[in-house]
């Protein structure tokens, strides 16, 4: 079995007066041939070490609330496992008028994009089963599934593929917190110019690419 992970960071809006809004928005993969065991150990793992610290129950983990150890400890921990990752990230000023208006249509687009590199590199067998688990970003069922079937589609009509989607949450699959750092690292090293975080783990990217460059 392979897993592929998804989580994004920045945000879709394209009004730059709007205070919070993101400059680049980034998706990052993170995929795992065999167990997902030894990365849900990572995080596991530091959930116990903060409640030990903290003396009490810790919630989910997210990379923008954490400590830099933190940070810095799970990146750490991933880059010495069996994993992968790939990302596409959007200079958000330079994507096309009318793409801004369909923010589903762009980040379904997005993450094909990411998929299909995956089956052109030959990183998953033809005949492997392959689940993709998304983080959940839409409350809306139909988006949703949109999402899925759009994705599914294009797997089997143009890969001759299939792959089983589920969107969940972080609290629900841990595996997505772990992508969560992936993701923020990348996203910090664009937005901020600091490249400390991906620094830690770069030598497991086997895809980084900007699609509006």
């Amino acid at each position: 079995m392979a897993y592929i992970f998804l989580d994004e960071s920045g945000d879709l809006g394209f009004n730059f007066k709007k205070r919070g809004t993101s400059n680049f928005f980034v998706i990052t993969l993170l995929f795992i041939e065999g167990s997902k065991g030894p990365i849900e150990k990572i995080i596991k793992k530091t959930h116990s070490q903060l409640a030990k610290k903290f003396k009490r129950r810790i919630g989910v983990l997210h990379a923008v609330y954490e400590k830099p150890v933190t940070r810095q400890r799970i990146l750490k921990g991933i880059a010495k496992k069996d994993c992968l990752v790939m990302t596409i990230y959007l200079n958000k000023k330079k994507v096309f008028t009318n793409l801004q208006d369909e923010k589903q249509v762009l980040y379904n687009y997005v993450t094909n994009i990411l998929l299909d590199r995956i089956y052109v590199k030959k990183i998953i067998s033809s005949d492997k089963s392959i689940e993709l688990i998304a983080s959940r970003r839409e409350t809306n069922k139909f988006l949703n599934e949109n999402f899925k079937d759009y994705l599914r589609r294009q797997v089997k009509s143009i890969h001759k593929g299939t792959i089983q989607i589920s969107i969940k949450t972080p609290a629900e699959e841990k595996c997505l917190q772990a992508t969560d750092f992936l993701s923020w690292a990348f996203f910090r090293k664009y937005e901020k110019g600091d490249d400390s975080y991906y620094n830690i783990f770069n030598g497991k990217i086997v895809e980084e690419s900007s699609l509006f460059p």
